[in-house]
């Protein structure tokens, strides 16, 4: 049975890097990068709230119609607002939320250094501290309030938090 698993949090907590490590244990699930989806919806983003609906509505649709043709999905997606995970809980079967914890501090830290940043875009605190719209600085991030699985990425490594999500979706 294909499955659908969200991958949310902060920026810098994490997600891109997990999310990754999860497909090298699942090769043929089928990765869903926000930070992709916006690159072709919007190349010169501006992260407005009417912006955002666009885009994690279609990564919905997206994440959907691939589960529809049986494929398992991996969405790496922050999606402040807890309404666009609650509709794919609501249309998609088997979805699974995964919540990972982190301090905005440590992010921010992390956000900072990443060399590798899996086509997130750079600088982002920096920008938020100029007036960007960044979930956790001055946009709000709804956590999950029933995720399947919270994962404290400040204590657990990438590779750890892979094999508790491909247990979750295994089962």
């Amino acid at each position: 049975m294909a499955w659908v698993v969200w991958i949310t949090g902060l920026p810098g907590s994490g997600k891109s890097t997990i999310a990754f490590a999860v497909k090298q244990q699942i090769p043929d699930a089928v990765l869903l990068q926000s930070d992709k989806l916006r690159e072709f919806v919007t190349p010169d983003p501006k992260y407005t709230g009417d912006e955002r609906e666009y885009v994690y509505k279609a990564l919905v649709y997206t994440a959907k119609t691939v589960h529809e043709l049986g494929h398992n999905v991996i969405i790496d997606a922050t999606a402040n607002w807890r309404l666009w995970r609650d509709l794919a809980r609501k249309i998609i079967p088997h979805y699974f939320e995964v919540y990972l914890k982190c301090s905005i501090e440590v992010c921010k830290e992390r956000e900072g250094a990443r060399k590798d940043s899996h086509g997130a875009p750079g600088g982002i605190y920096k920008k938020g501290e100029k007036g960007a719209p960044v979930p956790g600085v001055n946009v709000p991030y709804e956590e999950p309030l029933n995720p399947e699985l919270t994962i404290d990425t400040e204590k657990i490594s990438p590779e750890e938090a892979a094999e508790k999500i491909v247990k979750l979706v295994q089962g």
